[in-house]
């Protein structure tokens, strides 16, 4: 045979992609702590994205691309009076979502928000719904929105469990785009091989780089970035459905697949292994896993790696409040994903830079004793010195027990510690927190002061007597498992 020609024999689905297929076209979710979890994160999700509506850098993205559309049965988006295609809404919901970083987190190898698929799962269960009610079929119910999130986490997190894409640069709403994907399709009735053909073009796809995220090109976009990604998730089970064929070799293919284009150095030691092994890790099966361990950002809307160590400065901000120009040093003890993702020096740029600072996130409350939205903004940073001036006398240590036992599956801490040294020589106590008040740790500790923080944003949209339906209805388990999707956002619409 010649030496110049491709064999085309064309293989199998790559066993990814199959045994991700087969999950969520088989799997029950009978966990009842994943399902109440996913309805805390229903509430948590939803009451993010509320609250970013607040700002005009969020909205001005929002809406149909072309002014005027008119769509049947369009999908709500929460808070708004916007009915969109499901491609669109799933973009728009998954932005307001993000764009405060005040949702759901999941941290391993890679990093993410899992809750970010739901901008595609509420969009295309909405628009269903509607459909299906007005020609006399069952609609959905929030049962399957509860589900679909469960799943969705699973497979976004079982991936970043052992695998950083981030290691070669590749942000993580690759995740979100493969986790939606599959979850829409299936809500949308996709067979096995229309969901296999799916999930193979979200891994084709070009996928986006982390450097939105990274010093010295941090920015907005990664407050949208997955928005885009769950909504490319839907139109990619739309084409699946449409009998668009699929690329079974997506992942193996020498040469041109995802391993050995985009994947070949996801490991500090992957370099020295052979070839055959420069594949995805998963080290569990498919289950609930995910949602039941999935961290709530609580406390501040920041970014996750840095929530023990702002829940640290606002510990010793009583000590230091009247002594900020006495300090001279604040050494900050934390892991290395802190260390390698959000430790940065110089001027930030903007609003997005500055959410992802660690020494800005830990200096405002330092100074002020509490950590908000709107302290990223530019004419607060502009008008409050002390936190450039703090920023300059932070150093940042990494502890490795920290960083060992931020990977352990049954810890997973995220933790940090501060200290502030003063010019007369003392210094105030070493203060640690090793694990947030949205850790499954804290859970008993955590959902109440979620559930606060679910009505607070509740009020910035919605009147009193709307506020405490929801709200009710939110808390009922059984109640808004068997709601049909629609009416649930009818609820949501101002």
């Amino acid at each position: 045979m010649s030496q110049n020609v491709d064999v085309n024999n064309r293989p199998d689905y790559d066993q990814v992609l199959q045994d991700i297929a087969d999950y969520v076209l088989n799997y029950q979710v009978e966990s009842a702590e994943a399902l109440d979890t996913a309805r805390n994160c229903l509430m948590d999700t939803l009451g993010g994205g509320l609250l970013a509506l607040r700002f005009p850098e969020c909205t001005k993205h929002l809406g149909p691309i072309v002014e005027g559309t008119v769509v049947p049965f369009g999908a709500r988006v929460p808070g708004t009076q916007l009915r969109l295609d499901p491609v669109k809404a799933a973009w728009d919901i998954g932005c307001i979502i993000r764009w405060l970083d005040y949702n759901d987190t999941w941290l391993a190898a890679e990093w993410g928000h899992p809750s970010d698929n739901l901008g595609g799962i509420l969009a295309v269960a909405d628009h269903l719904s509607q459909r299906r009610a007005a020609s006399g079929e069952p609609p959905l119910l929030m049962r399957q929105v509860l589900d679909a999130m469960v799943m969705a986490h699973e497979i976004q997190g079982i991936l970043a469990l052992e695998n950083a894409f981030n290691r070669v640069g590749l942000d993580h709403v690759l995740l979100v785009k493969v986790a939606s994907t599959a979850v829409t399709a299936k809500l949308m009735g996709a067979d096995r091989e229309q969901l296999l053909s799916a999930l193979s073009h979200a891994f084709v796809d070009g996928q986006a780089l982390r450097t939105y995220r990274h010093a010295p090109n941090a920015g907005s976009r990664k407050s949208w970035a997955a928005g885009d990604a769950t909504s490319r998730g839907v139109r990619l089970a739309d084409i699946a459905l449409r009998g668009e064929m699929g690329i079974p070799g997506v992942l193996s293919a020498p040469q041109w697949g995802f391993y050995d284009v985009s994947f070949s150095h996801s490991n500090k030691d992957l370099a020295t292994k052979p070839e055959k092994q420069r594949t995805f890790v998963l080290s569990r099966p498919y289950g609930s896993y995910v949602m039941e361990n999935v961290l709530f950002k609580i406390s501040f809307p920041a970014e996750f790696h840095a929530q023990t160590a702002c829940e640290a400065a606002v510990i010793l901000h009583p000590q230091i409040r009247h002594r900020m120009h006495e300090i001279i040093r604040i050494v900050i003890t934390t892991h290395e994903s802190a260390i390698r993702i959000i430790s940065k020096e110089g001027r930030l740029a903007n609003a997005a830079d500055r959410d992802h600072c660690l020494q800005y996130m830990v200096a405002v409350p330092l100074a002020y004793g509490t950590l908000v939205a709107e302290h990223y903004e530019d004419d607060f940073h502009a008008a409050h010195p002390i936190i450039d001036q703090l920023r300059e006398k932070m150093v940042i240590i990494e502890e490795p027990r920290y960083s060992q036992e931020y990977l352990e599956p049954d810890k997973r801490s995220i933790a940090n510690g501060i200290q502030a040294f003063f010019k007369d020589g003392s210094s105030t106590g070493n203060v640690v927190v090793e694990y947030p008040i949205g850790h499954r740790r804290r859970r008993a500790e955590g959902i109440p002061l979620l559930e606060e923080k679910f009505k607070t944003n509740l009020a910035t949209r919605f009147p009193a007597q709307r506020c405490e339906q929801i709200f009710a209805l939110c808390k009922d388990q059984k109640r808004l498992e068997e709601m049909t999707v629609h009416r649930f956002m009818d609820l949501f619409v101002v």
